[in-house]
């Protein structure tokens, strides 16, 4: 695959998820479907304990680790059910009798992990971010961790509030992070997590795969009592594939993190991501107040952008305009209204130009 970001097609995907692939991987995607190796067979027929499978699970997985400078006492799983099902999973596997989940509540997908868990045992919300409309993230001095969780629990990165986390909270229990959004948008600190996961069709590859990394002294002491399909340890020692996977869409996760990876790796992400993101928030900030961003700007993502104009109907005027332009998934989550531009790896920087200039444009008129 090519070590530049290409983009021929006519549509700018600003869309928060299922999200933007890079237009190789694609390419690649697509010769596979017919005839993956050269074997007459196309991926989505092979068998997924067969040769063909084999080497896509091994390539990967090995890819996933260069990728993201993971540790050798980290299993490397791919699962199914996104991140909405490692909510109650998560739970389900460490959350005792006599302990409680800690958790730092930053937006809508902490909201829905809370309430999964609190059906499986004790919740503490350690941080509440709901009274400012989760505009921000916590400083240390506002998280109260309980006395003795099971682990702590929070999301890196919100799709909807377009808030992240610059550093990973400090815990003194196990750190469980939720990176659906941005997993190796930039390099991740292993040495405070115990766990990441994060639902593939955001920036990973298409929906139907979810990558989790467990380190393996928090894996051990994960529950065995529980139906098989939800037992971390069962998928670990069965290489991810207990039940049938989703083959195609692990295959197009290994080609995203190659593309990845030949794009320079994480560290480069973070630089190119930086830039994407400035370009956008520049244009936001110079408005003289006509665009207002969402998060406060100490904490802005560099993922997702919400941002608002005056009015409704100038934020549908700006719609349409996008929309002739070629520029689509830019309306905001009804959550927090007006637009939101969802710019992952692989968006291409030229996108954000684009709609740098337009609203630069549209705010002058």
């Amino acid at each position: 695959m090519p070590n530049v970001v290409e983009h021929t097609r006519a549509t700018l995907n600003f869309s928060a998820g299922p999200a933007v692939l890079p237009e190789s991987v694609l390419l690649q995607a697509r010769e596979a479907l017919w005839d993956i190796d050269d074997t007459g067979i196309g991926i989505l027929e092979h068998s997924h304990r067969g040769p063909a499978v084999d080497r896509v699970f091994e390539e990967a997985k090995a890819t996933c680790r260069r990728v993201g400078n993971i540790p050798d006492d980290f299993e490397v799983l791919f699962l199914q059910g996104g991140a909405s099902l490692q909510f109650g999973m998560l739970a389900m596997a460490f959350l005792s009798t006599g302990r409680t989940g800690d958790y730092l509540h930053t937006g809508a997908w902490t909201k829905r992990a809370i309430a999964d868990a609190r059906v499986v045992g004790d919740v503490h919300v350690a941080f509440d971010g709901s009274n400012d409309d989760f505009r921000s993230i916590p400083e240390a001095a506002d998280i109260a961790w309980s006395e003795h969780p099971a682990y702590a629990a929070y999301c890196s990165n919100n799709t909807i509030y377009g808030t992240r986390f610059d550093t990973a909270p400090d815990a003194s229990a196990p750190l469980v992070a939720d990176m659906s959004s941005e997993m190796f948008s930039r390099p991740i600190d292993w040495s405070k997590h115990a766990m990441v996961y994060a639902g593939g069709q955001k920036n990973l590859g298409p929906a139907g795969v979810t990558l989790a990394v467990i380190k393996r002294d928090f894996l051990e002491l994960a529950r065995r009592d529980l139906p098989d399909m939800l037992r971390y340890d069962l998928h670990a020692s069965k290489d991810s594939r207990y039940n049938t996977p989703p083959v195609f869409a692990i295959y197009v996760c290994g080609l995203v993190l190659k593309w990845i990876e030949e794009m320079g790796g994480t560290e480069a992400m973070t630089a190119r991501n930086d830039a994407k993101a400035k370009c956008i928030y520049d244009a936001i900030d110079s408005s003289g107040g006509f665009w207002k961003g969402h998060a406060n700007s100490s904490c802005r993502s560099v993922m997702n952008i919400p941002f608002v104009s005056p009015t409704p109907e100038q934020d549908a005027e700006f719609l349409a305009i996008a929309a002739k332009a070629g520029m689509s998934g830019l309306k905001g989550h009804r959550s927090v209204g007006g637009l939101r531009a969802s710019v992952y790896n692989a968006f291409p920087e030229q996108g954000c130009e684009a709609l740098a200039s337009l609203m630069r444009d549209f705010a002058k008129r």
